[in-house]
């Protein structure tokens, strides 16, 4: 990586790969584990919201399963990227270049947690078919996303020391 190079002039090259709020990196270029959860929780988030508005909508128009399941993907993705969009676009950042931030910061993230979130989901028995209405909705939901957010907090810590998912994000902010 640069943490060869002197530290002086580091701060005002904007493409530059460390994230220059201070995390204490030590100018190694790893990622604290608070800012590693910080951008898992709002992934998480927008995963979460997602994934319920989707078995809201899916169960309301009486879809089965496999349609409900895809649009809660589809919208936990959608989520997902806007609220990180949103933290983006309020730096000023172009819609483009924002949008472009927010694929490459979220993509693994949002794939990983909604792959763990699902499979839980998906092998736990009853809870493919359990309502909104049912504990067992709830319960499943919110421990697929608690073991999601544990898994998905190193994958964003790695990406975040590599310079890659949010500290592309953190640069805007």
């Amino acid at each position: 990586m640069d943490h060869a190079h002197g530290h002086s002039h580091e701060e005002h090259q904007p493409d530059h790969r460390h994230d220059s709020h201070g995390h204490g990196h030590g100018g190694h270029g790893g990622a604290s584990w608070a800012t590693a959860a910080r951008a898992t929780l709002h992934c998480l988030t927008g995963c979460a919201v997602g994934e319920v508005l989707g078995m809201v909508i899916g169960t309301a128009l009486g879809w089965g399963n496999v349609a409900t399941t895809i649009l809660a993907i589809a919208l936990a993705f959608f989520f997902g990227y806007a609220l990180t969009l949103r933290g983006i676009l309020a730096a000023g950042v172009d819609l483009r270049t924002a949008v472009r931030v927010a694929l490459a910061a979220d993509t693994l993230s949002i794939a990983v947690m909604e792959l763990i979130d699902n499979g839980v989901i998906a092998l736990w028995p009853g809870a493919m078919d359990a309502h909104l209405s049912e504990a067992l909705f709830w319960i499943a939901l919110a421990i697929s996303l608690a073991l999601a957010f544990v898994v998905t907090t190193p994958v964003n810590k790695w990406m975040i020391g590599r310079g890659k998912g949010h500290a592309v994000v953190h640069r805007y902010h």
